[in-house]
């Protein structure tokens, strides 16, 4: 079966998101009222698989994020 999956990666809380830092600063700024900014990394594709949920939990643990300072979560979706 087929199945869309898509994955967020975020940095565990209290680490350094530098990325989420510098655009912050710039939106802060053009005059936006923004605090604590966070910029997850965000995978979309397609699976043929019998075991989506935990053939997805496999490439996060081994590729999509580490561990020790990722956080992730993920949705699994039938493609019709």
């Amino acid at each position: 079966m087929k199945w869309k999956v898509r994955v967020t990666v975020r940095l565990k809380e209290g680490l350094n998101d530098p990325e989420g830092r510098v655009i912050g600063n710039a939106l802060r700024s053009l005059g936006y009222t923004v605090e604590n900014l966070r910029v997850p990394k965000y995978f979309e594709f397609e699976l043929e698989s019998d075991k989506p949920e935990e053939e997805v939990e496999g490439m996060c643990k081994k590729l999509l994020a580490n561990p020790l300072i990722h956080d992730y979560e993920y949705s699994i979706e039938p493609v019709s």
